[in-house]
């Protein structure tokens, strides 16, 4: 398994650099934070991305393209995602 960050599938050296920048070094690190909330730590540094990152990170995980994950898990993702981001905007 690959422990570098752009070893993993989707994640180029631009995401790896976003996912350092929160503190995620290594494969093993992004497991325990997880997608949504690397995504949503990403989000509150003020770098501006797209839902496409979310996805990419949840592919980088499952070792999926992010455009072969389904629908719904996407959605799953979003919903989940923008709940953390309106909790965090009201503390």
């Amino acid at each position: 398994m690959p422990s570098k960050l752009t070893q993993l599938r989707n994640i180029g050296n631009t995401s790896a650099l976003w996912l350092q920048a929160i503190g995620v070094s290594d494969i093993h690190h992004l497991r325990e934070v997880g997608a949504v909330d690397a995504y949503v730590r990403i989000q509150e540094r003020g770098i501006k991305t797209s839902k496409v990152l979310l996805y990419a990170i949840h592919g980088a995980l499952t070792d999926q393209h992010w455009n072969d994950i389904p629908a719904d898990i996407k959605q799953e993702l979003c919903d989940a995602a923008e709940k953390r981001l309106l909790t965090t905007d009201d503390a």
